[in-house]
């Protein structure tokens, strides 16, 4: 029992300790993982362009790899001019919501006829619109200052993506080992790439039924309240909900009635509803095998470590978290909990005898 006690104590302190080392190199620890993300979508591109169909040719890695990094370089580029355009745009008129802003909710509340009259500033911060828009402001420029190190990173992982495999083989004593390590490897790329290729899929038709129903209402800035959906769709249950109530809001102070409102907020909501909870689930299928809660708690945790990067990250980590704790029978309980069945499978061991859990019975005598 002391020993027990004592494994327990020191596997929270350890995880207490790496989540404050988290929480501390976030200034150093985010450009890398957007890197990640980044060199993951050009290899994820490049490989699309290597199986276009070009009657009986193909094109090159040499050729697909540059085509994929321009592709992903310009289609950036584009939407950040978007977005700091629409913006820039919005800071301006920014005062004229805030004062119509306050003006429907007087009215409302002259309407209710309340014996105890409530102001806005009551409810919601002094200035609600321009600090919002401030907010929004600061994840660009946030992200405008860390691209030039993002760039140097992302051609470093390219250049030497190709030494990847020799290094992982040669960290391990033995070839069942390595073997192992790899069959973890292509376990955890084929669960995130079938999660981000679905999620990007309908996150980019989210995006586009966004823009299109603020189009044809007539309400501005419908490209990056498209944009808007179509980044925060990516985040758990709380990214649609935000993605509905921010349009919606302008709605409310831009129009003078309530019906283009009603009709924004309700076919706004319809979408993500439509998309989050009947085409998302048949397309994902099963195969991330996540606990709603833990999705849930995933989302605070590296919401509050690492702020809207965390949350969008958050299911890909806690993927890759489940798929590693089931191949050791130390940490395999934990992935139990981390699932939406218990059911985990298997360790993937590709001989009978390997030895995955770190003993030493493989390692070669000196």
């Amino acid at each position: 029992m002391p020993r027990s006690l004592a494994t327990v104590s020191l596997a929270l302190l350890t995880v207490t300790l790496i989540g404050w080392l988290l929480h501390v190199g976030r200034s150093l620890l985010l450009p890398f993982v957007i890197a990640l993300v980044a060199w993951y979508l050009i290899n994820t591109v490049a490989l699309g362009f290597k199986k276009l169909p070009l009657g009986p040719f193909r094109l090159p890695g040499w050729v697909a790899l540059p085509a994929a990094l321009l592709t992903i370089f310009g289609v950036s580029s584009f939407v950040f001019d978007l977005v700091t355009a629409n913006l820039t745009e919005l800071a301006g008129d920014a005062p004229l919501y805030q004062t119509r802003l306050e003006q429907v909710f007087n009215e409302l509340m002259a309407s209710l006829q309340l014996q105890d009259q409530v102001e806005l500033q009551d409810l919601l911060p002094s200035g609600i619109v321009s600090k919002l828009i401030s907010a929004g402001a600061s994840i660009i420029t946030t992200v405008a200052g860390s691209a030039s190190l993002v760039f140097i990173y992302v051609l470093f992982l390219l250049m030497e993506q190709s030494t990847f495999d020799r290094k992982l083989m040669r960290l391990f004593t033995s070839k069942e080992r390595a073997e192992v390590a790899f069959a973890i490897r292509a376990a955890v790329g084929k669960s995130v790439r079938h999660y981000v290729n679905i999620k990007t899929a309908v996150s980019v038709m989210t995006g586009l039924l966004t823009s299109a129903l603020l189009s044809f209402i007539g309400l501005p800035y419908a490209a990056l309240f498209g944009f808007i959906a179509f980044l925060l769709n990516y985040i758990p249950t709380i990214g649609s909900l935000i993605s509905v109530i921010f349009p919606s809001m302008l709605a409310l102070v831009y129009f003078k009635d309530l019906s283009q409102f009603l009709i924004i907020a309700g076919g706004l909501g319809l979408i993500q509803f439509s998309i989050g909870n009947i085409l998302e689930p048949r397309l994902m299928g099963t195969s991330l095998n996540l606990s709603g809660l833990v999705i849930m708690l995933s989302l605070a945790f590296w919401g509050t470590l690492w702020g809207v990067t965390g949350m969008v990250l958050c299911v890909p980590l806690t993927v890759l978290g489940l798929i590693v704790c089931a191949q050791f029978p130390a940490t395999r309980p934990i992935a139990i909990l981390l699932s939406a069945d218990g059911e985990v499978g298997e360790p993937l061991a590709l001989h009978e005898h390997a030895d995955i859990a770190g003993s030493t019975e493989n390692h070669p005598k000196a």
